[in-house]
């Protein structure tokens, strides 16, 4: 698992300019949620971000999440349950890829290693060579078990 990412200024101020440019403020939920996600070092699902984010009242948290989504401040990941995830967007965030276990639905951040990233260029570029696209970017995410649910398995 990678590190919880620090939440710098300069990406409240990001974050300020992109919901500005949208006509949006960047409220103070918005920074709690915002500093929740960015300080997670996971995806979270929207109950999860509840837990973790007392002042968010659950009634504007899909629509707040949604405000940020549109703004390019927050991505949906996909997990294995029936629960989106969120978390920042790569460019605040770094890029990174996923573990997803199948059992509890549980999505971890993986950082990649220089092998893996190379790996990852040489097969996108394969598949787009062969499909007639241009790759500008790419997902990797692994589904399997986490260690509470192989530990179940055993």
């Amino acid at each position: 698992m990678s590190e919880p990412v620090i939440i710098s200024p300069s990406v409240h101020d990001l974050v300020a300019l992109r919901l500005a440019g949208l006509e949006q403020r960047y409220t103070p939920l918005r920074q709690a949620l915002v500093g929740t996600l960015a300080t997670a070092g996971r995806p979270l699902s929207i109950p999860e971000i509840l837990i973790r984010t007392d002042e968010l009242p659950q009634s504007s948290a899909y629509r707040n999440v949604t405000a940020l989504i549109d703004a390019g401040v927050l991505r949906r990941v996909t997990g294995t349950d029936d629960h989106s995830r969120f978390e920042l967007a790569e460019e605040l965030a770094g890029h990174h890829h996923h573990l997803a276990c199948g059992r509890c639905g549980k999505v971890e951040d993986v950082a990649p290693s220089p092998r893996l990233e190379r790996a990852m260029a040489e097969a996108a570029r394969v598949v787009a060579d062969e499909h007639g696209y241009e790759v500008t970017e790419h997902n990797f995410d692994l589904v399997g078990l986490c260690p509470s649910c192989r530990y179940l398995n055993s």
